[in-house]
């Protein structure tokens, strides 16, 4: 969902549930003036600027892919149109969702082939930017620009984002151009925390350097943290998912439970829901979109 600023033209990216019952009016971040609440308008705008959520973390093995693919086939199975961008050079969300695409985000930025050539359909409502190793070559087109090299990919994913209802962007450990242009893009971040201590220290860190982009992006904000690896029989994952409960609240989500099918689906070139729809990955996926959406009405 959209607003705009009558007064500075500023767009204010904010989901449905954010707004109390009763709220006319709402205050703009950027000129401090007051505006009405114009909620016609205001879910018009939304049909051509779609939620961009980065599923991101400097750390690796959080299940970061794991989360940017269900998410997306969930979304997609729920009606939505929903654009899954994979800027890992491994490419596993194309191995994760049965597809090999012949071209993906490279060429789709550098404009080699026609967004046709690039994008994949990869299941109903949803569509594919492929990663892989030329991203590397991506990431270096980027360093050599002398200026806004920071907006490459919003630049180009604006050609084609009104198209869809969501877009997801998976994205891989460490922090390089690639995150970079990510955040610069994104107006929401979900972060996998598996439930260990080391995991904890990186979100830390990654917080930190995200805070550095949220200068220049204002929309750009911290929605969800989603704990991943829950096993109830460890008492350390007990211990810091409390935690995490206490300093971050509201933007924790269900836990995804630690379930042998989650590691089986990719090798079937299946999503969870496909490959076992009764297991506990499946279930805890589907609350994870129940959140996401706003809407706990939905796979009932």
């Amino acid at each position: 969902m959209v607003l705009t600023c009558p007064h500075c033209n500023k767009d204010h990216h904010i989901k449905n549930n954010q707004i109390p019952e009763g709220v006319t009016k709402v205050r703009c971040k950027e000129c401090k003036k007051e505006f009405p609440l114009n909620l016609a308008s205001k879910e018009k705008k939304q049909t051509q600027s779609p939620r961009k959520i980065a599923v991101a973390l400097s750390k690796g093995g959080v299940g970061k892919t794991t989360t940017a693919v269900n998410l997306s086939a969930g979304l997609a199975m729920a009606g939505h149109k929903v654009l899954l961008v994979d800027t890992d050079t491994q490419g596993q969300s194309g191995f994760m969702l049965g597809v090999n695409p012949r071209a993906g985000l490279t060429e789709f930025i550098n404009r080699e082939l026609s967004e046709e050539e690039t994008l994949c359909k990869a299941r109903e409502n949803l569509w594919l930017l492929s990663g892989g190793k030329s991203i590397a070559g991506l990431k270096r087109v980027i360093d050599r620009k002398d200026f806004g090299g920071e907006k490459t990919l919003a630049e180009n994913l604006t050609r084609i984002e009104k198209n869809f209802d969501y877009i997801i962007i998976d994205t891989s450990p460490g922090w390089d151009p690639i995150i970079v242009n990510v955040l610069f893009y994104a107006h929401e971040v979900l972060t996998p925390v598996s439930l260990e201590v080391m995991t904890l220290q990186g979100l830390v860190e990654f917080l930190k350097s995200m805070s550095s982009i949220q200068k220049y992006n204002k929309e750009l904000s911290l929605s969800y943290i989603l704990p991943t690896f829950f096993d109830k029989r460890v008492r350390k994952s007990n211990g810091i998912l409390s935690k995490l409960e206490d300093l971050y609240g509201d933007n924790i989500c269900s836990p995804i439970r630690y379930n042998v099918r989650l590691s089986e689906a990719p090798a079937n070139g299946q999503t969870i829901y496909e490959f076992a729809p009764g297991c506990n990955g499946a279930q805890d996926y589907r609350d994870l979109v129940r959140k996401v959406t706003g809407n706990g009405k939905l796979f009932t």
